[in-house]
């Protein structure tokens, strides 16, 4: 099961102290897909990876609500004319969460990678929250954020080029792109680094290109 905690956070944009609820333990029972969402038995931890100022709408994880935060004037302006308003048309759900995150990275100038990890995980919240548009806004604005971490060799560890290459290939399989799937399925054993150690990839890519599945295992 998950268990959270209440735990208090000082906003480094707007310094309101808020409280809000952290994951303390959780499980992946619930299996994975193949676009590697776990999903654990009971209630589901990803909304509560992140958090959320309740006055400016600053979101991050826990470590991005300590003085150590590099709080910009762009930043401020940005969070008080884009997130703000945003706060006034009801409760915070997880995807909107994980939006904000992007934005705020974005506006760190956080590299493609993290801003990619974050806009994936919006979309995994849209699933729980039935809400397929949206979900599918997401999954083609991670993709393109991994697209543009993978165009330069140093944005993404040379052992992980071929995870992220297939996951490419399935966020735009998983949009009814097809043709673009397979471009990037096919890339995978380009980008694979050690045949032992990395079949795995190179057989999912292979599966998801030929008989696609939502489910590993």
């Amino acid at each position: 099961m998950t268990t959270l905690r209440q735990i208090e956070l000082a906003c480094p944009i707007c310094y309101n102290r808020f409280n809000s609820q952290a994951v303390i333990s959780t499980n992946s029972f619930g299996g994975k897909r193949t676009d590697f969402h776990e999903r654990a038995a009971g209630a589901q931890p990803l909304p509560f990876f992140i958090h959320t100022c309740s006055r400016c709408g600053y979101s991050g994880s826990e470590r991005d609500f300590t003085e150590e935060t590099d709080v910009s004037p762009i930043l401020k302006e940005h969070v008080w004319d884009e997130l703000a308003p945003k706060l006034s048309s009801g409760p915070v759900g997880g995807s909107d969460k994980y939006e904000f995150a992007a934005k705020v990275a974005l506006w760190q100038g956080s590299e493609p990678r993290r801003v990619a990890d974050l806009l994936l995980r919006a979309a995994w919240c849209c699933v729980d929250e039935g809400d397929i548009e949206a979900e599918r806004y997401f999954r083609r604005q991670a993709a393109w954020m991994f697209e543009k971490a993978l165009s330069t060799y140093d944005g993404v560890d040379r052992d992980e080029r071929a995870v992220l290459t297939y996951l490419v290939g399935e966020l735009w399989r998983r949009v009814g792109d097809n043709a673009q799937a397979n471009e990037w399925f096919d890339r995978v054993s380009n980008e694979i680094t050690n045949a032992e150690t990395q079949q795995w990839i190179l057989d999912a890519a292979r599966q998801q290109r030929d008989y696609p599945r939502e489910w590993f295992g």
